[in-house]
């Protein structure tokens, strides 16, 4: 059964790019009725990724007004009006130069929630950044290769659902709105933690010293295996012909030589075969599979 929890709840969204657009396809999932307001010129990634857009405004009512205008500022104010949630990517300064800053909407709608979303918190959101900035702020992109996706904007938008869930429950209790910030640098960061406690940097137990927790060649493409605890350990082992398995053994060089021998000469369907018959987390890929 399909849980809808916020079943009534309005939400409407001035957020543009990826991680509004993100969050408001997830809050609609959970049930609330969301509606979208875009510049004239619209959002920028249905110009650049419309089957992206259009997946994530499935379901979604967006119309258009220039903020700019006495006009369009009247077509916001109406939905303001119908409106629990609000939710904003702009800079801080462009919400106030816009009246769509929380000092100025708290007056007007008591009862109104905004989630702000913005790069950095505090004195740097005025900062410019986009998901690749915050990656890197946070050594999460190795090298000169570009991180196959954008990992801050999809966490940052599931902290700003968290962020309305939160202020809906404030607002159950105290009968007032609230204002939340949302930072993709915290989403970075928080995405980034197993890699600062030293789990996943090259050498770390799941950083490639662990024979089980690595991505090998096979016959006919690669294969992710993911045999970390004991009892998987010892079934990859047995198939690949190592009899001693204990926690040394998976971080020898010999282990991970002969697992890789071991792998190389199987072909995908082999493997898959023998994941599922020895119960060993593994998943193949074909070479062209990023």
């Amino acid at each position: 059964m399909q849980i809808r929890p916020l079943r009534g709840v309005r939400i409407l969204s001035l957020a543009l790019n990826l991680p509004g657009p993100a969050a408001l396809m997830r809050l609609r999932a959970l049930g609330a009725t969301c509606s979208k307001v875009e510049p004239p010129s619209g959002d920028p990634m249905g110009l650049y990724k419309r089957n992206a857009y259009d997946t994530l405004h499935q379901g979604i009512k967006v119309s258009g007004a220039d903020l700019r205008t006495d006009a369009g500022q009247k077509a916001v104010h109406k939905k303001l009006a119908r409106a629990d949630v609000l939710l904003t990517s702009f800079r801080p300064s462009a919400l106030r130069k816009l009246g769509m800053d929380w000092a100025t909407l708290r007056k007007s709608y008591p009862r109104l929630c905004q989630i702000e979303i913005v790069g950095s918190r505090g004195e740097r959101a005025e900062e410019p950044g986009h998901d690749l900035t915050y990656m890197a702020e946070h050594c999460l992109v190795p090298g000169l290769d570009l991180p196959p996706s954008l990992f801050a904007d999809m966490g940052g938008s599931l902290m700003a659902v968290e962020a309305v869930l939160a202020a809906l429950l404030r607002q159950r209790v105290t009968g007032k709105g609230c204002h939340v910030q949302v930072a993709l640098g915290d989403a970075a960061a928080y995405l980034g933690l197993p890699h600062l406690w030293g789990m996943t940097i090259p050498g770390g137990p799941i950083g490639g010293a662990h024979a089980g927790y690595r991505v090998y060649a096979c016959k006919d493409g690669r294969v992710a295996v993911a045999a970390l605890e004991p009892h998987f350990a010892l079934a990859l082992c047995q198939a690949a012909g190592i009899e001693t398995v204990d926690r040394h053994t998976m971080m020898a060089a010999q282990t991970h030589e002969s697992i890789a021998r071991f792998l190389a000469g199987q072909t995908r369907r082999k493997l898959e075969v023998l994941a599922l018959k020895r119960d060993i987390p593994m998943f193949t890929m074909a070479n062209g599979c990023i």
